[in-house]
């Protein structure tokens, strides 16, 4: 398994980020506390994301998928924001 972070922009006004959103969610365990910030921990290659995640998206459009793990440290976030934290960034 593997933990990545996402971030994207999308630069069309009024942009429908449901089905973005639905395919983010159907790649693994996700995080979402952070607006356009997603973590989600996956069997999938940063490339098998990123592709999965490119064609629900606008030619214009920015997007990142990053690994990501411990140590990590964060502020702010209630229990479940947390302890998902806890958990996955390992």
């Amino acid at each position: 398994m593997a933990v990545y972070v996402i971030g994207y922009d999308l630069d069309k006004p009024g942009q429908d980020y449901s089905s973005l959103i639905a395919e983010i969610k159907g790649l693994g365990s996700w995080w979402h506390c952070l607006d356009s910030t997603w973590i989600i921990n996956t069997q999938l290659t940063a490339t098998e994301v990123r592709d999965a995640l490119k064609a629900k998206m606008d030619a214009n459009d920015k997007l990142l998928v990053a690994a990501v793990g411990a140590p990590g440290a964060w502020s702010g976030f209630d229990k479940n924001c947390s302890d998902w934290l806890l958990k996955n960034l390992h």
